[in-house]
Parts: structure tokens; C-alpha cells; sequence
């Protein structure tokens, strides 16, 4: 029964968050709210629900490895498994904002989490206080700052014809299997954790982390097969903060989370500092601004190496 509620919390995730960015991106068209700015704030919270609904239940349920693990392994999933994918099928380039705003502040959010956790084994109220405030003023920061040649997420214009009705049942079916999915996955990952005698942190950095993270490895894949340009390094880096901002930052606010798995601060938090700095050199080596196929196999093998370790050492 655990691998069911695992499979089925997954999926869940998958469904409700599709149909929760499809609605929070039609409410926004109601409210005469710019594509710009729905790509960059409405759409990047909405993304970041299955991690945020899964780290709450985990931390409620007694699981606080499950937790902060579930963001640490999705920040390390979406550079070295999204990105990594994505830029073997096809080349990425990379706009100015990368290494103006948003690596920058990526590696601000990556190493203030590692303080946090690292000072007392604790994310605290306030430290939470203090990450979802960070946040507020990086997307203010980001929107003031935004030009022309600032690539965000595209937005499917079709959702501005929909209607109050279509919009208020896609929220419904977006929360309940948001609700439903976070509680199983949390519940079928617990089992499993103990059944095969691994900790929680590894299968919250590992299984859980990879399943929240398939909404952006799905939307990445298809973007590249079409040409367009829905999902860039910065949108995969903005969601990295989102996560650390929002969904630990929320979620410590709800309940302070406990440091239990000590291999969280003695390796998974370093390889995501890591796999997050290597970033600027790998842009700018040896062609400038741009994500090679390369590159992206480079990423993908450190990250199959992650898993790999990740599992031999638990």
C-alpha cells in the first residue's frame, strides 16, 4: 500500500498543480494583472504548491527530514535533472538577468539556509519570518527591475476568456488534490522509508524531491520540443528561491522545523550549494551564455552521481 499512496500522492501533486496555476493565472487575467508579472509571481508560487503542501504535512506530521529535504533535493533536481534534461535536447541561452539578479541571489537564499540550519540544527519563526520577507522584496526587486529583454515564462492567453465558474471549480480540484496528494505522498514515503531501511532525509531529497519536481521537467521538455522559450535558467532558478523563500519560509512560520537527519548539513545542503555555484563558470565556459548539450549531460551525470551516494551511504 505504500508504493500506492506514493504513486497515487504523485500524481495528485501533478494534477493539482496543473490545475492550480491554470486557474491562478486566469484569476490574475481577471484582475487585469501583467504577463509579466503573473509569470514571475502568480505562476512561480503556484508551481511551488506541491513543495510547499509537502513540507507543511511533513513538518505537522512529525517528519521535519521530509521537509527541508523536499526543497533541498528539488533545488538540486532542478539544476541538475530540469536543466540537465532539458539542455541535452536543446541549447539554452542565457539573458543578462542571470548573473545580475538572479544567480546572485540564489546563492543568497542557498547559503542563508545554510547558516540558519547550521547556527542552531533549527529553522526558526523568525528565521522563516526572514526568508518569506527576503522573497517579497527579490520578486519586488525582479519586477521594478524588468525590461524588455528580460525572458519570463509565457502565459497561455487563452485562460483570459474563461470563466468565474470554470476558474472557481479549477481551484477546488487544484486544492483537494494538492491536499490529498501531499498527505499520501508524505504517508506512502514514510512506509517505504522504513520498510527498505533508509532515513527519511534520503527519500525526501531523493523520491519525493524528483516528484515535485516533474510539473517543471514535464513543462521543460515540452518547451524545448516546441522551440519556445517557456522555461529558461532563470525561471528554473527563480523557482530554486521560490522554494527556499516560500516553501521553507512558510512552512517554518506554521511550525519550526527540527534539524533530525545530520547527513542534511554534512552533505545534501553542500551539494546543493554546489551544484548552484557551478553554474556561473559552467555559463561562461567555454561559449559564453549558453547551456550546451554538454553541459547539460555534465549536470545530469552529477546528479544520477547524487542519487547514486545519496542511497549507497543512507
Amino acid at each position: 500500500m505504500s508504493v500506492v499512496y506514493l504513486i497515487a500522492g504523485l500524481i495528485l501533486l501533478v494534477i493539482g498543480g496543473e490545475f492550480l496555476v491554470r486557474s491562478s493565472v486566469a484569476l490574475s487575467f481577471k484582475f487585469n494583472i501583467s504577463k509579466m508579472v503573473i509569470g514571475m509571481t502568480v505562476v512561480s508560487f503556484a508551481t511551488s504548491a506541491p513543495e510547499l503542501l509537502v513540507s507543511v504535512q511533513a513538518a505537522l506530521s512529525g517528519s521535519p527530514a521530509i521537509a527541508i529535504n523536499n526543497v533541498v533535493g528539488s533545488n538540486i533536481a532542478n539544476i541538475g535533472l530540469v536543466l540537465g534534461v532539458t539542455a541535452t535536447i536543446g541549447v539554452i541561452g542565457v539573458d543578462k538577468s542571470f548573473y545580475r539578479i538572479n544567480w546572485p541571489i540564489m546563492m543568497v537564499f542557498s547559503l542563508l539556509l545554510y547558516y540558519f540550519l547550521q547556527n542552531d540544527s533549527l529553522l526558526s519563526v523568525f528565521e522563516g519570518i526572514i526568508l518569506f520577507v527576503g522573497l517579497i522584496l527579490f520578486l519586488i526587486v525582479l519586477i521594478k527591475s524588468a525590461k524588455n529583454d528580460v525572458e519570463v515564462e509565457e502565459v497561455d492567453e487563452s485562460l483570459a476568456v474563461v470563466s468565474n465558474l470554470k476558474i472557481l471549480a479549477w481551484l477546488l480540484i487544484g486544492a483537494v488534490a494538492l491536499y490529498f496528494g501531499s498527505e499520501w505522498l508524505v504517508v506512502g514515503a514514510k512506509e517505504i522509508a522504513v520498510s527498505i531501511g533508509v532515513s527519511e532525509a534520503v527519500i525526501g531529497v531523493t523520491v519525493i524531491a524528483i516528484g515535485t519536481s516533474v510539473p517543471e521537467l514535464a513543462a521543460s521538455i515540452i518547451a524545448v520540443v516546441r522551440q519556445e522559450k517557456a522555461i529558461s535558467l532563470g525561471n528554473l532558478i527563480g523557482s530554486n528561491i521560490f522554494n527556499i523563500g516560500s516553501v521553507l519560509g512558510l512552512t517554518a512560520i506554521v511550525k519550526p522545523i527540527p534539524l533530525t537527519e545530520p547527513q542534511i548539513l554534512s552533505n545534501d545542503i553542500f551539494w546543493m550549494l554546489a551544484i548552484a555555484f557551478v553554474l556561473f563558470p559552467l555559463v561562461f565556459l567555454p561559449k559564453k551564455l549558453e547551456i550546451s548539450r554538454y553541459k547539460g549531460l555534465l549536470l545530469l551525470s552529477a546528479y544520477v552521481i547524487f542519487i547514486y551516494l545519496s542511497f549507497k551511504t543512507s
